[in-house]
């Protein structure tokens, strides 16, 4: 496997489609029988592990998926070189349903797909391989279709990118402090404006806020996972506005290179957050950390669940309290303090008392339909109160029509992220922040 320099240089990183959770849903009601391989899966020595990766080493999101499940094989006793096949770069299309069965043909006990168009695939494959152990990375359906061979799984990164917004804010602070910033501007490059993004790009302006009340952020779309030039062009068009942090969730370096290009140009004020992989090596002087998934732990559960003949819950999702998600070394450029600020927030995150989505830190406008008339019944997803104040708000949406309409997310004052489902359902536009496009 390439070096890990190798994989940065290459700029190539593919990420999710679709999100994280620990799921509230109730898990499946029985376990799969015995492998149709008729292998003992209790042993390690005849146990397979199948995967099947929308890329391969050479990109980031990828290439994170196979060190966690590699880390998990090797803690588990699993032999990497001969229990453990790789279907690389295939599409979401039949293309992963024919993996699906390649690897199930060749004795796999347990199969992985790790993109959010492998859904549909894989659980085809699932239907009619009913003694083998499947798992879906991003997706949405394992808690409704009632498959017990089948498993939706992420992390809840939305605690990472509200601690990466805590870095943020105390750089931001640090220069509104010493005057050399007066407008707390925020820039971020999304891809798409899904409910992952949005979620993320949320937490991150919340953590920010957290230590800057009056930060303000836009978002510019990219419409697409993976594209350098996009994103590079994107973060230069948010810097020539005025924005002194970009954070992203796009999939290349293409944001945090130009940011560094900017700062060596002469623009000693403009900083970068990157997303899942250390951007140190590319943005040497302004990267200040990136928010990462530890794929690692939900393999380890899954497979060990396999191994033992046990029971799939419908999701797996782990946060900070479970080792989950993290964020990379900090940056020479972070502000005074910020270890010290990062580590209480984690603990915070930890212990309960504090919550990303806290319904008193941020308020939205009421809802409005397609002819501009505001809608404040929850039939748009959400109802606010005379403040703007988030009272009410679905995490599921039943009817495919892109407008959440199940399952109450707030209760206890703050929105229960990636709670019923694996993926991330928070979609409220905050105030505060501003979409470009």
């Amino acid at each position: 496997m390439k070096k890990f320099l190798a994989l940065l240089l290459s700029a190539v990183m593919v990420l999710s489609l679709a999100a994280c959770g620990d799921s509230g849903s109730s898990s499946s009601t029985s376990a799969p029988a015995a492998s149709t391989s008729g292998s003992d899966t209790s042993s390690s020595s005849d146990f397979k592990v199948g995967a099947i990766l929308v890329g391969d080493e050479n990109e980031g999101y990828t290439y994170a998926h196979m060190q966690g499940i590699e880390a998990a094989c090797k803690a588990l006793g699993i032999d990497t070189t001969t229990n453990l096949i790789y279907k690389y770069s295939v599409k979401e299309d039949q293309s992963c349903y024919d993996a699906a069965v390649d690897l199930a043909e060749q004795g796999c006990n347990v199969i992985f797909a790790n993109s959010f168009g492998h859904e549909t695939y894989i659980m085809q494959a699932a239907q009619e391989y009913p003694d083998i152990y499947f798992a879906h990375a991003t997706g949405t359906h394992a808690k409704t279709q009632g498959l017990t061979n089948f498993c939706n799984y992420f992390d809840n990164i939305y605690e990472a990118r509200y601690v990466s917004g805590i870095v943020a804010g105390l750089k931001l602070k640090e220069m509104m402090d010493s005057g050399a910033v007066t407008d707390p501007y925020i820039g971020y490059v999304g891809a798409y404006p899904y409910a992952e993004v949005v979620s993320g790009y949320t937490a991150f302006f919340l953590g920010i806020r957290s230590i800057v009340p009056t930060a303000h952020m836009d978002v510019t779309y990219t419409n697409s996972w993976f594209d350098i030039t996009a994103e590079g062009e994107a973060a230069k068009a948010l810097i020539s506005r005025g924005c002194v942090i970009i954070g992203q969730h796009a999939d290349s370096t293409g944001a945090p290179s130009a940011v560094q290009a900017a700062h060596d140009s002469g623009n000693a004020n403009v900083f970068s957050v990157g997303y899942n992989v250390d951007m140190l090596s590319v943005a040497p002087d302004v990267a200040l950390t990136s928010p990462q998934n530890n794929w690692e732990v939900a393999y380890e559960e899954i497979i060990k669940t396999a191994m033992d003949g046990g029971t799939l819950k419908s999701d797996y999702c782990n946060g900070y309290a479970e080792n989950g998600v993290m964020i990379s070394t900090l940056g020479s450029a972070c502000a005074s303090g910020t270890q010290e600020a990062v580590d209480a927030a984690i603990a915070a995150i930890k212990d309960g008392s504090l919550h990303v989505f806290d319904t008193s830190t941020f308020t939205c406008q009421p809802a409005k339909d397609v002819k501009g008339n505001v809608v404040n019944d929850g039939s748009m997803g959400y109802i606010v109160d005379g403040n703007g104040v988030v009272t009410s708000a679905f995490a599921t949406d039943t009817d495919g029509n892109n407008i959440n309409d199940a399952d109450e997310a707030i209760a206890d004052g703050y929105y229960h992220e990636s709670y019923f489902q694996s993926a991330p359902s928070f979609s409220l536009r905050i105030d505060g922040i501003t979409e470009l496009n």
